[in-house]
């Protein structure tokens, strides 16, 4: 092999490298910042990869809102058509955040099952519904 095959097998050696490494940075980076939703239902199934970040979205069920004693933390269940997830958000809710009310929270599970919220977003309006939650709330249409 020629001194110039030779360093042209170098350069291409270094620049498969260096895109290889910088494909993986790119690929480790967006992995950390995805934000994957899931219903109440898929959270009771186990559909939720351990230890991961995501948002459930639903409807806070009437008469499960509690509040503790520090007036900060609060307990409250949140449910589609057919499961329901215990939450905890230790912080101050959006003001237009009550039962009945569709929310989306974001956090983790603990090993309790009991999802820990970071952030609770409330809908706006009465007639506005997070896509995410509307999708999930509307019976699904097995039609053939």
């Amino acid at each position: 092999m020629s001194p110039k095959q030779k360093r042209r097998l170098l350069t291409i050696s270094f620049l498969i490298i260096g895109l290889g490494t910088g494909v993986t940075l790119v690929l480790m980076a967006l992995n950390e910042n995805i934000n994957l939703f899931f219903t109440p239902a898929q959270v009771a199934a186990g559909e939720v990869p351990p230890g991961s970040r995501f948002r459930v979205g639903g409807m806070v069920v009437p008469g499960s809102v509690e509040k503790a004693k520090d007036d900060i933390t609060t307990w409250f269940k949140l449910a589609d058509l057919s499961e329901q997830v215990q939450l905890q958000y230790a912080g101050i809710l959006p003001d237009l955040f009550r039962e009945g009310q569709g929310i989306v929270a974001e956090g983790r599970l603990n090993e309790q099952g009991v999802f820990i919220a970071d952030q609770v977003l409330a809908k706006h309006d009465e007639n506005y519904m997070p896509p995410e939650v509307e999708a999930a709330l509307k019976p699904k249409d097995f039609s053939y």
